[in-house]
């Protein structure tokens, strides 16, 4: 009686067993720390390990990819241990020869005997995989169509900004110098005495002076915003004997201020010499209408082995830090001044296109002790050069 019994319960095991092996999902038992105590043939097909391999020798997390082995022990054992049960977790196992599985994992704790133990159930997730992936995908094409929605109304801001600054430039700094011309023109014609039209014509031409460097500023504006940067033309050059005549130039520009040379080091520079004269006009003109005029303005040429540096240096009250950082930006001023006195400040930007078209730097430094001091320094050589 007690053999048939015996019979009778193994037979029941088989077919137990024969029912696990032929369910359309991988079943599994463990024990808490993971180890198999059962698997059927389903999972053992998908991990490509027969049954043996696993029981009592592998556990569960082990077959995990990386970031689901992280999750099991961050997520999975607390939360089972926690709840008795976990559902519809998503993991990825990994195959034999590498290749990872997209399951979907329900877990459940079990009192067995004097143990508890994990019973498993998992299920092939591949089309949920590829809607999840699908979901990413779109969620990324929508922020880039967003992020570049963002850039076109930004650009289209920018434009706007931009023909408004370009028209206030045309309105306001184009005018004084025109009017200057007129006005000038209407005196000549009639009737000066010799003296007097002499001081009207250097009125004149220092007007004409003013409006064409605005223009030609205007042109290196629109060149640079177009992203196509400075053109220059680079020459081996003196730069000490080029500043020295650039400043004898704009000292005629400045009847009765007191403008300074100061020469260090020695040597042959490559740089585009008119870009230089430009650089130091706008350099020394904002200087001049910024310093004081009862001192000096000094410029520095530097020769250093591997650099050169033009450096303008004036006396005044300081530049306010909030602004010091955005001085080189067009359209920015570092004083509080009536507007009638100010221009719509493209020189310093222009500068810092000038270094940068050279592969050089600009830098401003300023205090109530030390004053003022814009510095361009420029490579000696062109990179790649010997």
């Amino acid at each position: 009686m007690g053999k048939t019994r015996l019979v009778e319960a193994s037979e029941l095991g088989e077919d137990a067993q024969a029912l696990l092996d032929a369910a359309p999902c991988a079943l599994m038992r463990t024990t808490t720390d993971g180890t198999f105590l059962r698997v059927n043939r389903v999972f053992c097909g998908w991990v490509g390990c027969a049954p043996e391999q696993l029981i009592g020798c592998r556990k569960f997390q082990d077959l995990l990819s990386v970031g689901g082995r992280i999750f099991h022990q961050t997520h999975w054992a607390p939360l089972l241990a926690m709840q008795g049960s976990v559902s519809e977790v998503k993991l990825e196992l990994m195959q034999e020869g590498g290749a990872s599985l997209p399951v979907v994992v329900n877990a459940i704790v079990h009192q067995c005997g004097d143990i508890k133990v994990h019973d498993l159930a998992a299920y092939v997730a591949r089309d949920r995989d590829r809607y999840e992936r699908e979901l990413v995908r779109s969620r990324k094409q929508l922020e880039e169509l967003v992020a570049e929605t963002t850039r076109l109304h930004e650009e289209a801001r920018d434009r706007a900004s931009f023909a408004e600054q370009m028209i206030g430039i045309v309105s306001h700094d184009l005018r004084n110098p025109i009017y200057a011309i007129q006005s000038g023109a209407s005196l000549l014609a009639n009737g000066l005495d010799a003296p007097d039209q002499d001081r009207v014509i250097a009125g004149m031409e220092r007007a004409s002076q003013r409006a064409d460097r605005l223009i030609n500023d205007l042109l290196d504006f629109t060149q640079a915003r177009l992203g196509k940067g400075l053109h220059i033309n680079r020459e081996s050059i003196t730069v000490h004997e080029r500043i020295a005549e650039a400043l004898s130039e704009l000292a005629m520009a400045y009847p009765g201020r007191s403008l300074r040379h100061e020469r260090h080091g020695e040597g042959e520079c490559s740089a585009d010499p008119a870009r230089l004269e430009q650089l130091l006009g706008n350099l020394v003109s904002n200087a001049m209408h910024y310093g004081r005029a009862d001192l000096p303005v000094t410029v520095s040429s530097i020769i250093e082995p591997d650099s050169f540096s033009i450096a303008v240096h004036n006396h005044g009250a300081p530049i306010g830090s909030e602004v010091l950082g955005t001085l080189f930006r067009p359209m920015t001023r570092g004083t509080l001044e009536s507007s009638a006195k100010r221009s719509v400040g493209l020189g310093l930007f222009i500068v810092s296109e000038i270094a940068r078209a050279h592969g050089g730097t600009t830098h401003v430094s300023s205090s109530a002790e030390e004053g003022t001091t814009f510095r361009a320094t420029f490579p000696r050589r062109p990179s790649g050069s010997f």
